[in-house]
């Protein structure tokens, strides 16, 4: 899966602009909702024919952003409350491939294919809507002109992992994580509990094409790791996704950090998609149960005969590699003579510092931390996490 803000080598108002997205008012204010993807690392970040926007606020694992911008508000799309429907009509409005194309806001119709994203990621919804470099950050409608969600990222074959290459799967983070977002930023939109009239596409472009706008992004640090190349020729080129450089180790876990999982998919897939997740640092995948674990940090990998990890180089010197043996599902029994309240890697550093600890059961409802001076017959419990010196 990949970014789609599109590259700008040049542009005609600007030589410092190095790339562009789309975005749309959410409230008579001036708050524009985007991808964070368009708008983080940009040195500013602009709207075209409104010039510069301030209180930007972003999340970048939830590829999410909102930001200011100042003068009247020509339109203001709400969000509605009501969960998509598979298969539901949609639009798409971006501004993509505006090197390319034209400069005007564009409208694309499609379907929801499906109500989960790759691995079942419950953050995004995958659509039909043709969407290009550009096009981030714009709003996903449904006919009447409620959003329902941003429309955020392609699915290429680098990140299927396979030789296919995948036809029109496109993905948009979905409207009930945009609505968490603006509420734990305080920022106040109109949302919609009832699904409005069916409006024909002219009709629904007059509607929402106002509140839409182009997002320009001003001497970004590193572009080229979220990006997409402009079109130069047709057909449109595929995203880029940048190649970051990785240290995989076999039969290890990194320990904690989940912000996603993906369901049964290859290893290649996981990697593939920790690569092109910019605010991924790390990954686990468990070989048996085909399971992703993308992670924001890694500060502990410790051994585990069903998994691989993997770590961004720049972390890689600073990452801890336990002694233990760590096994999910698994407790044992006698031996105990410390309890401590802590987390995962407070336990193991306890007991990883104390030689009289030959084992340690983590329960993580409690969360708490057993540590066992002597070796026991082992036994099957859900929710503990047992490490063996």
């Amino acid at each position: 899966m990949a970014s789609i803000c599109a590259i700008h080598p040049a542009w005609s108002q600007s030589s410092d602009v190095s790339s562009s997205g789309t975005a749309f008012f959410v409230s008579a204010d001036g708050w524009l909702v985007t991808n964070a993807h368009v708008v983080d690392g940009c040195k500013s970040v602009t709207v075209v024919g409104r010039g510069e926007v301030t209180d930007l606020k972003v999340d970048v694992q939830k590829d999410l952003a909102v930001d200011k911008s100042a003068g009247a508000v020509p339109a203001v799309l709400k969000l509605t409350n009501s969960e998509p429907r598979l298969g539901e009509d949609v639009a798409a409005f971006g501004y993509p491939l505006t090197t390319a194309l034209s400069s005007s806001v564009k409208i694309t119709t499609g379907n929801v294919n499906s109500l989960l994203g790759i691995g079942d990621d419950s953050r995004y919804l995958q659509i039909s809507t043709p969407i290009q470099p550009g096009n981030s950050g714009g709003p996903l409608v449904d006919r009447s002109g409620a959003v329902l969600g941003i429309t955020t990222a392609v699915l290429n074959d680098r990140a299927t992992g396979t030789d296919n290459v995948p036809q029109n799967v496109n993905f948009a983070v979905r409207g009930s994580a945009v609505r968490s977002f603006l509420q734990s930023r305080g920022v106040a939109f109109d949302a919609v509990d009832a699904i409005g009239p069916h409006l024909e596409t002219a009709d629904l472009a007059e509607k929402v094409a106002p509140a839409v706008v182009l997002v320009l992004c001003h001497s970004r640090e590193s572009a080229a790791v979220t990006d997409a190349a402009p079109a130069t020729s047709s057909p449109a080129p595929e995203p880029y996704v940048a190649s970051r450089p990785f240290r995989s180790v076999d039969d290890y876990d990194v320990i904690g950090f989940d912000y996603a999982t993906l369901r049964n998919v290859s290893e290649a897939q996981c990697h593939a998609a920790c690569n092109a997740d910019r605010s991924c640092r790390a990954s686990t995948y468990n070989k048996l149960a085909r399971f992703c674990f993308l992670k924001s940090d890694a500060k502990l990998l410790v051994k585990n005969p069903d998994a691989s990890a993997s770590v961004a180089e720049e972390l890689s010197s600073s990452v801890l590699v336990s002694t233990f043996a760590v096994a999910s599902g698994r407790d044992m029994v006698g031996g105990d003579y410390a309890r401590i309240k802590t987390d995962f890697v407070g336990c193991y550093i306890v007991c990883e510092a104390n030689l009289q600890c030959r084992a340690f059961a983590f329960v993580k409802k409690k969360p708490t931390c057993w540590l066992k001076d002597r070796l026991g017959s082992l036994s099957a419990e859900l929710g503990v996490d047992l490490g063996v010196r």
